[in-house]
C-alpha cells in the first residue's frame, strides 16, 4: 500500500455526522421531553393559584354565587383547568384575613422507568 493510500485512510472523515448525531439525540431528547414536562407542571400549578384566587374573592365578594364553604369549594373546581386526573381538593375556610381557600393536587409525572409524584398546593386570602 503507498503512503498516498493509507494518507487518504487515515484522513477520510465520512461518517463522523452519523456519529455525533448519535451522541447528541439521547441528550436532546431529554431536554425537549424534559422541558414539555416542566411547561405542563407550571401550567398545573398557575391554574391552581388562579382557581383557588379565584374562589377566594368569590366567596368574599360575590355572596349570592359562593353563599356556603361547598358552593366556594365548588366554584373554585369550575375555575380549575389543569389535568382532572388526579382530582384537586379545595378547601374553604374563614380566618382573620377573610374567606381563604386551599388548593392541593399531585402532579404525576410518568418517565415511563419510574413515575415521580410532586404535592402542588396554593393558598388564597380575599377580605
Amino acid at each position: 500500500m503507498s503512503l498516498c493510500r493509507l494518507w487518504r485512510r487515515m484522513t477520510n472523515e465520512s461518517g463522523t455526522a452519523a456519529v455525533e448525531f448519535a451522541m447528541v439525540l439521547p441528550a436532546f431528547a431529554v431536554l425537549i421531553v424534559g422541558g414539555v414536562w416542566m411547561a405542563q407542571m407550571l401550567f398545573e400549578t398557575s391554574s391552581l393559584h388562579y382557581a383557588v384566587e379565584a374562589a377566594a374573592r368569590c366567596g368574599a365578594v360575590n355572596t349570592v354565587t359562593c353563599s356556603s364553604s361547598t358552593a366556594i369549594e365548588n366554584y373554585a373546581a369550575s375555575k380549575y383547568y389543569g389535568p382532572s386526573y388526579p382530582a384537586p381538593t379545595f378547601v374553604s375556610t374563614t380566618g382573620a384575613c377573610g374567606q381563604s381557600v386551599t388548593g392541593t393536587v399531585t402532579y404525576v409525572l410518568n418517565t415511563g422507568v419510574t413515575s415521580f409524584s410532586v404535592p402542588l398546593s396554593a393558598t388564597a386570602c380575599f377580605a
